[in-house]
Order: structure tokens, then C-alpha cells, then sequence
């Protein structure tokens, strides 16, 4: 998968390094000298200098054949515009923008941004994350499609440790959409991708799938 990065701040240098971890191809593009001679150096030739919200930027990027496209920088308005070029000039199928005022947050939604990453709603899920919670959390479900997403746990006793999603007998239809690290880094799964003690699985499922899921998953 090709994933276009616009800042390459803290977030985003963290971001692209867990990506490049998980095999996929990944550009940063910063106004910054300083930042991108920082990724190109630890990381290697995957950093330009550039305005995310510029077409020429962006053509020098590849955005045509980009994958996902995600905006990171401190400035709502530049995460926006630079989404929307990048969704309807270049028809990327998947745009993430970063939210630093939640007030915009409703404008983004209208204006067809797929995730908003607002962070005062990341601090609040770390919070809710340090207390007690069950293995099984819904995150939304879905009756009149028959679907629902839930947010699953890997327990240390569960038999999934070490095995690759191909590996596992998930419950027919079920797909795994995100996992997430201890570290907290995301990873994008793809077959090959393994279970490891602690991560947080986020899984499509049918209601009736998901006490068969759940036992895949957490051994209980």
C-alpha cells in the first residue's frame, strides 16, 4: 500500500517509521528542511520538501497512485485543503485529516474527510484505556446491515499469539480493519501480519459471529 504523509512532526515521523515497519511504501512530504533531512536520515529517501495543499507537491509525491492520504500538520485548514485536493484531484480512496480544533471537526465530516483524528479524543481513549474494561468492546453496531465493530483485546493465555490472520480461523465474513500495538502504533493487516500479546484488534463481524470470534481471539 502507497501512504502519502503530510507533516512530519512527532506524530507523523512516528507514523511513517511504525508503516515502513509493516512493509508499506510511504512518502512524508514538510515545508521543513530540517524535519525531512531528519526522516531521510533515519529512515532513508521517503521525506520531500513541499506544501501538501500544492498540486505540483503533489504530483512530485505520485498522489495518483497513492493509496491512502493522511494530513498531520498543526493547521486545521491545510489538513483540510490538502484532503480535499487529494481526494478529488487525484481520487485517492482513503484521506485521514488531523483535528486541532474540534469545533471543525462537523466541517470535515460534511466536507467527506473518511477519519478525523481530533486529539483531544485520542487523550480521552488513552484515559478509558488505563481502566478496567471487558475483552469485548463495541465500538458501533449496525443491526439493519447485520454488522457491528468491535474492539478485541489479545489476553497473554490466547492461542492467537504468534499466528498470522491467514493463520486463524476467523468467523466467516469477519475482517480485521485495524490493529493497534501496545506502543500504541497502528498496523494496516495484511495477511502475513501477526498477533502479538496485548494488541487491540478492531474486527467487522456479524452479532451472531461474534461469541465464535471472541474465542478465536481471547480463548475464552
Amino acid at each position: 500500500m502507497y501512504i502519502i504523509i503530510v507533516g512530519g512532526g512527532r506524530l507523523g515521523f512516528k507514523l511513517a517509521q511504525s508503516l515502513l515497519g509493516e512493509s508499506h511504501e510511504v512518502l512524508v512530504i514538510d515545508k521543513r528542511q530540517e524535519l525531512v533531512d531528519r526522516i531521510v536520515a533515519e529512515m532513508g529517501s521517503v521525506a520531500i520538501v513541499g506544501d501538501g495543499c500544492e498540486g505540483k507537491t503533489l504530483e512530485t509525491a505520485g498522489a495518483s497512485r497513492a493509496d491512502m492520504f493522511i494530513s498531520l500538520t498543526s493547521e486545521d485548514e491545510d489538513n483540510l485543503v490538502a484532503c480535499q485536493i487529494a481526494k478529488h484531484k487525484y481520487k485517492i480512496p482513503r484521506t485521514i485529516a488531523r483535528v486541532m480544533d474540534e469545533r471543525n471537526e462537523p466541517l470535515f465530516k460534511v466536507l467527506g474527510i473518511d477519519i478525523i483524528i481530533n486529539s483531544t479524543n485520542i487523550i480521552l481513549e488513552y484515559v478509558m484505556h488505563e481502566l478496567p474494561s471487558p475483552p469485548v468492546m463495541h465500538l458501533l453496531q449496525e443491526r439493519g446491515r447485520g454488522y457491528e465493530v468491535v474492539d478485541i483485546t489479545i489476553p497473554p493465555s490466547s492461542g492467537a499469539i504468534g499466528k498470522t490472520i491467514k493463520d486463524i480461523a476467523l468467523p466467516k465474513g469477519a475482517i480485521v480493519a485495524l490493529i493497534i500495538r501496545k506502543d500504541a502504533s497502528p498496523v494496516l493487516p495484511q495477511e502475513e501480519s501477526r498477533f502479538e500479546e496485548g494488541d487491540q484488534v478492531i474486527v467487522a463481524t456479524s452479532p451472531e459471529n461474534e461469541p465464535l470470534l471472541r474465542a478465536v481471539l481471547t480463548g475464552k
